[in-house]
């Protein structure tokens, strides 16, 4: 251990943990900032202290921060907050610094934090710093590590970012209240030696499920399986902005899971690397490659890959479900079923009616008006048509010649002539039905069917 480690362990901050803020103290934190609009904000460039390679966060920020004494200090503000979950749709949550989630935290192993909270909500509230090691009275635990703070105060948290890797923050107070309200952030410790771990680009964001009713506007807080609303970092396809990067990139990106239910993240085009957890960094020699891998609930994954093929390449939970918005639940399967007559009924008394499932499940070009305040099921259009798709999916568009940090929307990939799947238009080849069932040796198999049923 080391000295600068052992004058910190022995200060007064570290030995009481988490501390209210006196109001002389007040008068000297710094200012808190806010974003309110849920556009994917440049990387944070670091201007001072130690070197790093800053994260993109998708549809968020990273917390500026201020340097006092050899100590990194932020300010976070527990906040009722309004989120565009997509166009068309907001949503009454809990988040901090105008968002949900919070804005990023990035640090640098070795790093002395200060964080002020500052509580704005109607109830008590704490922050726990998932993954952290840090003192017991830092843990951020109501009741257990520290008493809860109440609306109107602030308390600092103080410690050493010990080792690098990839984290999150969230309260450890009235948790299903809280949370299914949308408190949470990420959090990234960069290493000492910047060279380690590089790559070009390094994303992040969190998967987050709320049961959002049309029209309604604030998540029902107690639901535990039937979730309406998929989103990352509280956003929903087409709300979620594509991941940028150049070919010939090394790309991170790193995914928190707090929902209720595990989520397969699928890459198409590219297969990648699980490269960390947030118990640390995988070694070179563990790691394999994959092209889904499954993030469960509280856990966290980093993947990376080579940008190494340009398209727009889809990438998604792979539970079907989860790829739709304003998902409901309990609906009959209508394929095969002729509702010609009872459509003509309806839509005398609902000229707006349509009918819905009697081919499949698509809602492609259908244009059926929608309750306020929500989303169509499949959405989103793309260059050759309705994606049909939502919740939690997202593209990762990767092209020739962009610079260095631009992560500017390019558009749609322009597919090289002939390398698009279309229509065939030539002759089929001939398709020959034999009439009756044959065993591997050739012989005729009669099938008899039972009329009854024998008990």
């Amino acid at each position: 251990m080391t000295s600068s480690r052992r004058s910190f362990l022995s200060s007064t901050g570290a030995l009481l943990g988490a501390a209210l803020v006196t109001k002389a103290q007040a008068a000297a934190i710094p200012e808190a900032p806010s974003q309110a609009h849920a556009t994917t904000q440049p990387p944070l460039v670091p201007t001072a202290g130690p070197d790093y390679n800053p994260v993109v966060t998708l549809n968020g920020w990273s917390l500026p921060w201020r340097m006092k004494s050899g100590w990194k200090e932020f300010h976070l503000v527990a906040e009722p907050v309004v989120r565009e979950i997509a166009p068309g749709m907001k949503a009454n949550l809990w988040g901090y610094n105008g968002q949900s989630p919070g804005p990023t935290i990035e640090v640098v192993e070795g790093d002395k934090v200060r964080i002020f909270v500052t509580n704005k909500l109607p109830e008590h509230t704490s922050i726990h710093w998932h993954g952290q090691r840090l003192p017991n009275g830092m843990d951020g635990v109501t009741g257990l590590t520290q008493p809860g703070i109440k609306p109107g105060q602030t308390y600092v948290y103080e410690f050493v970012a010990q080792r690098p890797g990839t984290f999150m923050y969230h309260p450890h107070a009235d948790e299903m209240m809280q949370m299914a309200m949308g408190m949470m952030g990420f959090w990234v410790t960069h290493p000492k030696d910047p060279s380690l771990h590089r790559v070009d680009r390094d994303f992040v964001f969190l998967l987050s499920a709320y049961d959002i009713d049309p029209g309604s506007y604030t998540p029902k807080v107690s639901t535990m399986l039937e979730f309406s609303m998929w989103t990352w970092n509280s956003r929903s396809f087409p709300g979620i902005d594509p991941l940028v990067v150049r070919k010939g990139d090394r790309v991170r990106i790193r995914v928190g899971n707090l929902t209720m239910t595990n989520h397969p993240i699928h890459l198409h085009g590219h297969s990648f690397e699980v490269t960390g957890t947030d118990g640390g960094w995988i070694p070179e020699t563990a790691r394999w490659p994959e092209v889904t891998t499954d993030i469960g609930v509280g856990q966290m994954r980093n993947i990376e890959f080579d940008a190494s093929e340009p398209g727009d390449w889809a990438i998604h939970c792979h539970k079907s479900h989860h790829t739709m918005n304003a998902m409901g639940h309990k609906v009959p399967n209508m394929v095969g079923v002729d509702q010609s007559e009872v459509v003509e009924k309806i839509t005398g008394l609902i000229p707006d009616y349509m009918v819905m499932g009697d081919t499949g499940g698509s809602m492609g070009g259908m244009e059926m008006p929608l309750p306020e305040n929500t989303l169509p099921m499949m959405t989103g259009q793309g260059p050759y048509g309705g994606v049909e798709m939502g919740g939690m999916f997202s593209i990762v568009k990767v092209r020739e010649g962009l610079a260095r940090n631009d992560y500017k929307d390019p558009g749609w990939y322009k597919a090289p002539k002939g390398s698009v799947a279309s229509q065939w238009k030539g002759e089929m080849p001939a398709t020959k039905r034999k009439s009756s069932t044959a065993s591997p040796s050739g012989d005729v198999v009669n099938v008899k069917r039972n009329q009854s049923h024998q008990h």
